[in-house]
Formats: structure tokens, sequence, C-alpha cells
């Protein structure tokens, strides 16, 4: 599955899910421009990148900027060229129960997860229109799919992810233009660390607790691993997936099986 010559943007690359999938296309032979909001974390991706061989970008972008956003392609493009991969992977999550729920908290994970995939796809996406060429993969959730307890801003947010998926893949179909999204359980990131920590501070539970009640949320026991949606990932990127479109991915051990 060579993507040599491709050039691939990974948003949210500076760790877990991202820089696994930037490592990952890497491999397969794409040069790899990774974004995040944070300098010092996207450096370090950076240099762990090229360390491992890869040709490598590195722009700090916050995706819910459009001005920083409109500042990505052709930044990316001077520095290794068109993007023909767009993976969109900048997310947060947040947990409260409904009642009494934060409407900031609504906000700011609905500008983040949907709105900036949103302003992304619509940065880079007409350059691939008038190339007819592309791949857009979406890193959602099986929270695209399911809901989930004191999770109403996470799973809304994620629903609509999946739902731009499936009505971009649909506008772009003449363009040789596949667009897909991966829905992946409780993947051992950062995010999930912070996961654990929110529910040992609000349950009192041990640390060793709150982790095999994550892992148990899946029926293999275990949470993903970053390396198992990165290669999901660098499949769909390929011209072999080409047939592959609208689709929504699950990498959850099999909790989550349409």
């Amino acid at each position: 599955m060579s993507l040599s010559g491709k050039v691939a943007l990974v948003t949210g690359g500076s760790k877990g899910i991202g820089l696994a999938i930037a490592h990952a296309l890497a491999r397969a032979g794409a040069a790899v421009a990774v974004a995040a909001r944070n300098a010092a974390d996207l450096e370090q991706a950076a240099d762990e990148l090229r360390t491992a061989g890869a040709r490598v970008s590195s722009v700090v972008c916050d995706v819910t900027d459009t001005e920083q956003v409109n500042r990505l392609a052709p930044n990316i493009y001077e520095k290794l060229g068109p993007i023909d991969i767009l993976v969109n992977n900048a997310g947060i999550a947040g947990s409260h129960k409904f009642v009494g729920h934060p409407d900031e908290l609504w906000e700011r994970l609905l500008r983040v997860n949907l709105t900036g995939t949103y302003n992304v796809c619509k940065a880079i996406v007409p350059d691939m229109v008038e190339r007819r060429w592309g791949r857009v993969i979406n890193i959602a959730s099986i929270a695209s799919k399911a809901g989930g307890r004191y999770m109403v801003a996470y799973t809304a947010s994620k629903h609509g992810v999946l739902g731009l998926t499936r009505a971009l893949a649909v506008e772009l179909l003449p363009y040789n233009i596949t667009v897909n999204a991966i829905c992946p359980g409780y993947v051992d990131t950062p995010m999930t660390e912070e996961t654990i920590a929110n529910i040992v501070r609000l349950t009192g539970r041990s640390e060793a607790e709150a982790r095999k009640s994550i892992e148990g949320m899946s029926p293999q026991n275990r949470l993903i691993e970053p390396e198992e949606v990165a290669a999901v990932a660098v499949m769909l990127a390929t011209e072999t997936a080409k047939g592959i479109t609208g689709q929504a991915i699950n990498v959850d051990g099999g909790a989550v099986m349409f």
C-alpha cells in the first residue's frame, strides 16, 4: 500500500492517534505535515518523525481559528507540495451529566470536533477538487453511532462528524475524492488517560479500577492501540481503496457492530 509521492496533512498530529497515523503514512511513503495547537508538542512530534526518516513539516494551527486554518494549505504547499490526503484528527473530549450541563462545554466540543473538521475540509478540499483526486479521513468515534452516558456534547459532535463525512462523500464523488470516517473505541492515548483521571476525581475509584472500567467497555476487554487506527487510515488513503467512500469503519474490539 504505497503512498509514495503523496502529501498528507494530519491535524492533531502531535500525539496519540494523530502521531501514530503520521508515522504510518510516512512509512507508506507519504510526505507528512502535522498540525496542532501546542508548538512544543508539535516540534517534538516533528523531530520524532524526522528521526524515523520522514519528510515532514509542522504547522501550529487551531482548527477553530479560520485565519490559521486558511494558512495551512499555502504553508504546506510551499514546503511539501499540494495536499493529497487529509486526516482530520484534531479533537477534544469532555463529559457531564445532562442536568446542569455547562453551555460552554457543549459549545467548545462542537466548535473543535465538528466545526474544526468543517473548517479544515473547507480550506483543503477545493484544491483536491481542482486536481480531481483526494482522500479525506475523519477520525470520529463509536460515539458517532451510539449514545454514551454523560457524553451528550461529545456524542452530538461526533454524530455531526459522521453526517459531514457522508454528505461530503456524496458531493465529492465526481472528483475521485473519497471521504470516510474511522470510529475508534477507547484508545490508549493521553486523551483516554484524562478520561481515567476524571473518573478517579469524580468517583473516588482507584486509577486501576477506572482503567478496568474503560477496558471493560470493549468485548475484548482492552484499549485499542493507536497503531490499529493508523493502519485503517493508511488503507483508506491508498488508490486501492478508491471504492470505499461514505463509510464509518469501527475500530473498537466489537463494541458497536453497525
